[in-house]
């Protein structure tokens, strides 16, 4: 069969599809060490808050409606509204419902937003997104309808103490010019758990404001909700943001509902694209965010529920690691926020995709460092010497896992 130039482009198997296909087979591998897709933990009281609210809204028709109605292409009304007056109240934010559009997702989202801004324009040029920071989010990297719609600059690493380090931006690397249409960053990171610092968001906007482009920010993990992070830091919006959100990681991925948040503008443009591809966004996640927001639960849970358990669980890994691991050419990036450790293995004879396929041999699924290097013109080194590792599993699994990874890096260590 002959595909089209975008059928050519979109069949091909591309990391993202890697990762999920790893996900669903370890979901079905009796024993199967999942220490690296995205799932978000299956946490007790949320498991419990869902069964209550999903029985609560059949009880009083909600449930039912939102699964037997259309939403508008913008998405649900009440949850936009309600989200909008949230965000306002709490944060300042000049903000109202004609901000707010949701996707089938996240990753649906960022597809509309890097197409719509990036790649082949009217004028005939060519524009991408600029990664301030590499490595970044591995489902960014196949996003583009055109090819090469990206541009990266390599980190500033930081050497901390107790085995840890920590990327920055290198601002005096990082270039604008015509040929960039969006700043583009995750916040915290997937896949290496980095926060970037209120002066890194502050000078990242600043950048876009003088270039007359929009910030994007990938908030899936971030302020407020779900509160997948550790750091002391600010929720940042203004008119020239694209805050890109999700309720996936309060522990819903299955209703696959995305939120942006952004100028009339880039709303309008995205309502018309939800129209053309999908008719409307998908109505039971917003109808079960709205509840959330209605009843006051969606910052409460996040602040008292989700962020300590991932925080305890961050902890509990590194130390794990630290204990199974202690050649002094490993690190761990500092755990800031996200559901992720980034591993480095300085000096590793082997690629981590080669470790990769030593461990998933062994039951451990995790994911190879290569595919998080979105954009980079040239092959550094210590992209083939990481890993991430998802730290949401129970303690025997992880304690497990993490052991025969000590073991393939001591062997891979011990080649000459």
């Amino acid at each position: 069969m002959q595909f089209s130039k975008f059928g050519e482009k979109f069949n091909q198997y591309s990391g993202i599809t890697r990762l999920m296909d790893d996900l669903n087979d370890g979901l079905r591998t009796p024993g199967a060490m999942m220490l690296g897709g995205g799932n978000p933990a299956a946490i007790p009281a949320m498991l419990d808050y869902f069964q209550q609210a999903s029985e609560k809204m059949l009880s009083n028709g909600e449930l039912v409606a939102a699964l037997t109605n259309y939403d508008g292409p913008q998405g649900k009304n009440t949850f936009i509204a309600g989200l909008a007056d949230l965000l306002k109240k709490t944060y300042g934010w000049d903000i109202s419902a004609k901000n707010i559009s949701l996707t089938n997702g996240s990753q649906s989202g960022f597809f509309y937003l890097f197409n719509l801004l990036a790649g082949q324009q009217p004028d005939g040029s060519h524009k991408k997104i600029l990664l301030p920071l590499a490595p970044e989010y591995i489902g960014y990297g196949d996003a583009g309808v055109d090819e090469n719609i990206f541009v990266s600059y390599q980190p500033d690493i930081e050497i901390l103490d107790n085995g840890l380090f920590k990327y920055h931006v290198n601002f005096e690397e990082l270039k604008v010019d015509e040929s960039v249409a969006a700043i583009c960053a995750s916040r915290p990171t997937n896949p290496t758990g980095n926060v970037l610092t209120d002066e890194e968001i502050e000078k990242l906007d600043q950048i876009a404001r003088d270039n007359n482009i929009p910030l994007l920010i990938d908030n899936a993990y971030g302020l407020p909700f779900p509160n997948i992070i550790f750091e002391d830091v600010k929720p940042f919006w203004n008119e020239n943001t694209i805050l890109c959100m999700s309720l996936s990681k309060l522990g819903l991925p299955g209703i696959r509902c995305g939120i942006v948040i952004a100028s009339e503008e880039i709303t309008q443009a995205l309502t018309n694209m939800n129209g053309i591809i999908s008719l409307a966004p998908g109505s039971l996640g917003p109808a079960l965010g709205y509840h959330m927001i209605e009843n006051g639960d969606l910052l409460k849970l996040s602040t008292e529920v989700i962020k300590p358990f991932y925080q305890q669980k961050s902890q509990r890994a590194v130390e794990l690691l630290q204990k199974e691991i202690t050649d002094p050419r490993f690190r761990i990036h500092k755990p800031e926020g996200a559901i992720f450790l980034w591993l480095w293995f300085d000096k590793l004879p082997i690629t981590t995709m080669e470790l990769y396929q030593r461990l998933k041999a062994r039951g451990v699924l995790i994911v190879p460092g290569e595919y998080f290097f979105i954009g980079q013109e040239d092959d550094w080194e210590h992209a083939h010497q990481c890993l991430r590792m998802n730290y949401v599993q129970d303690d025997d699994m992880m304690q497990k896992g993490i052991r025969i990874i000590a073991e393939e890096v001591g062997k891979a260590y011990q080649q000459k």
